[in-house]
């Protein structure tokens, strides 16, 4: 049915493990946080914790997973490591899901909290 549609171009599976991986990483809220500091520019996991309400150890267990994936990446200065996101790919990805949830909250019965409320049915 669908590849008789011209435009139709299913992914391939490397390609649909890779994204599924991505969002994997992305479903943490710290993470979230730490990925959308670096968008804003290079930072110390030292200012990355204060930004994001976690221990240092927690936010360097975290991007070691976010490097890990690709979606960030360190510069070492002496002792000190200076992280900062991949590319732009990581912003349009971060930035079109804060939207979407922004819009998700304001659905909410009373504009509260997702995980708490499902969406209503449309």
């Amino acid at each position: 049915m669908h590849t008789s549609l011209p435009e139709f171009d299913m992914p391939d599976d490397e390609q649909v493990h890779l994204a599924a991986e991505s969002f994997r990483l992305l479903a943490d809220p710290t993470r979230i946080k730490v990925l959308w500091a670096l968008l804003q520019g290079e930072s110390s996991v030292a200012c990355l914790a204060e930004l994001a309400g976690a221990t240092p150890t927690a936010v360097s267990q975290h991007l070691a997973k976010l490097r890990l994936a690709g979606l960030v990446k360190g510069r070492r200065e002496g002792t000190f490591v200076f992280y900062s996101a991949a590319d732009n790919h990581v912003r349009g990805l971060l930035a079109q899901a804060l939207h979407h949830a922004d819009h998700l909250g304001r659905d909410l019965p009373d504009g509260g909290h997702a995980e708490t409320h499902r969406p209503r049915a449309r």
